[in-house]
């Protein structure tokens, strides 16, 4: 006996009634006030992360050109820089890379991603005596 001839054959299916879809209708909400309100405290959030865009860029181009130094930075922490990864603030510096700015924060037990204004007093001493070990024997 074959495989064929051991399968029956499918019955046809019972036909359904085709079933009418009504679109569903929303209404536009009419309260305006909230979403003008919420307009224009997106446009301030804008504005503010702009202005923090351009002020540390421009601290990193000062840490770069060497007329500011990251161990000021980290003890002083200006406004800012609070919110600045300590990665983005090593890395800003003239010939340091990640890979540099990571084995010093590994060293110091810091991670990468650790943003400079929840840094303790004592976690910023440990990582500018770092810093300062790390440039000192770089000039020697």
């Amino acid at each position: 006996m074959s495989a064929a001839s051991t399968i029956v054959p499918a019955s046809p299916l019972p036909t359904l009634a085709p079933r009418r879809l009504e679109p569903t209708v929303i209404e536009p909400q009419t309260e305006s006030v909230p979403r003008e309100r919420g307009t224009a405290q997106c446009m301030e959030a804008l504005a503010r992360a702009n202005q923090v865009r351009l002020a540390r860029a421009a601290l990193k181009r000062d840490i770069s050109a060497e007329r500011q130094s990251v161990t000021d930075v980290i003890l002083e922490s200006p406004w800012e820089a609070e919110s600045m990864s300590l990665s983005e603030l090593l890395c800003s510096q003239r010939r340091w890379g990640r890979a540099r700015s990571r084995k010093l924060l590994a060293s110091s037990a810091l991670s990468e991603a650790k943003r400079l204004g929840t840094l303790t007093e004592r976690q910023r001493r440990i990582l500018v005596g770092a810093l300062e070990a790390k440039l000192a024997s770089r000039m020697h």
